[in-house]
């Protein structure tokens, strides 16, 4: 839920599959904002629900509410099977309340009952480190998801899609599931007065971990356009999921800092390059990848790296 580009790479394919093995059953998509949008363009016909933006209180105890409010929204509907994919504190805590209460839950939850999480809370017990990380509150029903906590890229064997195919195969036992994220979008109408004789490249310079934006996005976007490309950006709050997957399909590639973008780019067949910081391109495989490095590239530097790209293919 907290994390559109998974709903993207990680929601869409286990909707499939789900879908897939159970062609009768009527299934339902939980989500989050942004990514309940990503998860509807990619399956118009998905039943989906969830929260809003505005609907996910910061602090503990009002979005403990929330997510109690969402609990008897389930309860009512009267599933026959719940499946937790998410590993973010709140949804799981929802999972585990849920199974508390006898619900057919399968997947993640967190280690503590909800009441002795209120019970610590209100001692001033409950420690931040535990909600914070997911090392310390994750439990699971999947055989093989204390392996999300390994760095599972330095051995596992060389897989396609990277972390949302490791998780949803290795660690949740998907092994028979497709990749498939796609959105199937119409050409865009302006995609090609839009692109001309210019190649286009799209930026999405912020990221979910701000820890990750990249600082020169301006600086880069000027010395791309120098070079002769059309350059536009994601913004930090995108308006329009509909509209950037369009742009998207328009362009010739995407420079992105890790996780979301990303998906968003492959969902719609365009090439991406993952600005990776000091993280192995392993866990991603993008089309393209950085070295992993300490502090940003210079924009002039990652421009030509860009332009080298274009250069290449064209040569090919």
């Amino acid at each position: 839920m907290l994390d559109k580009g998974d709903a993207l790479c990680i929601g869409v394919p286990a909707l499939r599959y789900f879908r897939q093995r159970f062609p009768e059953a009527s299934l339902h998509f939980m989500g989050f904002a942004q990514g309940k949008e990503l998860v509807k363009a990619a399956e118009p016909d998905a039943a989906v629900s969830g929260l809003e933006q505005h609907q996910w209180p910061e602090h503990i105890i009002p979005a403990m509410e929330t997510f109690l409010g969402l609990a008897e929204q389930i309860i009512a509907e009267g599933y026959s099977q719940i499946v937790c994919l998410d590993t973010a504190f709140m949804p799981c805590f929802l999972s585990r309340f849920l199974k508390d209460a006898g619900e057919p839950v399968v997947g993640n939850y967190i280690s503590l009952s909800v009441q002795e999480l209120i019970d610590q809370f209100q001692c001033q017990q409950l420690r931040p480190e535990y909600v914070n990380d997911a090392a310390n509150y994750l439990r699971s029903d999947f055989f093989a998801m204390a392996r999300w906590h390994t760095p599972w890229w330095q051995s596992s064997p060389q897989l396609d899609y990277g972390y949302p195919e490791f998780y949803l195969r290795h660690c949740c036992g998907f092994d028979q599931i497709e990749m498939d994220m796609s959105v199937n979008l119409p050409e865009s109408a302006t995609s090609s007065d839009q692109k001309g004789e210019r190649k286009v490249v799209a930026l999405a310079p912020f990221s979910e971990n701000s820890a990750y934006d990249y600082p020169f996005a301006d600086q880069l976007k000027s010395e791309l356009m120098v070079l002769g490309y059309q350059v536009w950006s994601i913004p930090k709050q995108d308006a329009s999921v509909r509209n950037t997957l369009m742009r998207l399909k328009a362009s010739d590639l995407l420079v992105t800092v890790p996780f979301g973008a990303q998906w968003q780019a492959t969902a719609v067949n365009c090439a991406s390059l993952v600005i990776c910081g000091d993280m192995d391109p392993r866990r991603l495989i993008p089309d393209y990848a950085t070295d992993p490095h300490i502090g940003p590239i210079p924009a002039d530097s990652l421009a030509q790296s860009i332009h080298s790209i274009f250069s290449e293919s064209a040569d090919s």
